[in-house]
């Protein structure tokens, strides 16, 4: 009976000690794995429900791939490639101004007045069938201001040696004016009605007409020198001249 007694105690005693030592060594254990692994990292956070792995100590994180259909774009490390750029013409930035339109040219400044005269003027003569045996001188201005046809016209056919005298009745109120474009008139009577009344008779091939200045009593710038028919005229002593005139009725009514 003493002797089991003393086996239990003995077996009981060496429990106590192994329980002992295997409580000393996990305590050593613990201690020592705490300290090595040191403070525990954050959780990592999840996407989608799935964990994301822990960054290893000094290597950088490498973002986990996003989950096919979450509209979460996967960095690659690269720049992404630039789009393509247009290759037609630029669009207009801007609105272009409207352009001015161009001033009118200003009219030409108008010649002053002036004598009319040969070289501003054009004349032509034409035989007139009523009054029988006269001559119509049609002066014309050519300028590009207003001209003058002071008194009368004075006459040279061929080679005479004197003008014609001027019909005194037929005078105008006013002095002729032309503007450029407008014309002037004279009639010149040629001979006398009845064949053989006047005397000193010849048939002209050529005439001369000249122009009176303001004074009437000299002749200015340059004649004129209308054709005549090609069979000549008859003129003799009865020879004689209008003042000009501002219409055509006036001059041939004399």
């Amino acid at each position: 009976m003493s002797v089991r007694n003393s086996r239990i105690r003995l077996v009981t005693a060496a429990a106590s000690v192994a329980l002992a030592a295997f409580s000393m060594t996990a305590c050593g254990s613990s201690g020592n794995t705490k300290a090595a692994a040191g403070p525990s990292p954050a959780p990592a956070a999840t996407t989608g429900g799935t964990a994301a792995p822990a960054a290893t100590a000094g290597t950088a994180a490498i973002p986990a791939p996003a989950p096919a259909g979450t509209g979460t774009a996967v960095p690659t490390g690269k720049a992404p490639a630039a789009a393509p750029q247009p290759t037609g013409p630029k669009p207009a930035t801007g609105t272009t101004a409207p352009k001015s339109p161009a001033a009118p040219a200003a009219p030409a400044a108008a010649a002053d007045p002036s004598t009319c005269e040969g070289s501003n003027t054009r004349t032509a003569a034409a035989l007139l069938n009523r009054p029988a045996n006269h001559l119509l001188l049609t002066v014309t201005n050519t300028g590009s201001g207003v001209c003058y046809l002071y008194g009368y016209p004075a006459v040279r056919f061929d080679e005479a040696q004197s003008v014609p005298p001027v019909i005194t009745d037929s005078k105008p109120q006013a002095v002729v004016t032309l503007k450029p474009g407008e014309s002037g008139y004279a009639s010149v009577k040629l001979s006398s009605a009845e064949a053989g009344s006047a005397l000193n008779g010849i048939t002209a091939t050529s005439l001369t007409v000249y122009f009176h200045g303001r004074s009437g009593n000299e002749s200015v710038g340059a004649g004129a020198h209308p054709s005549l028919p090609a069979k000549g005229v008859h003129v003799d002593d009865s020879l004689q001249v209008t003042y000009w005139q501002q219409s055509m009725d006036d001059a041939v009514s004399w």
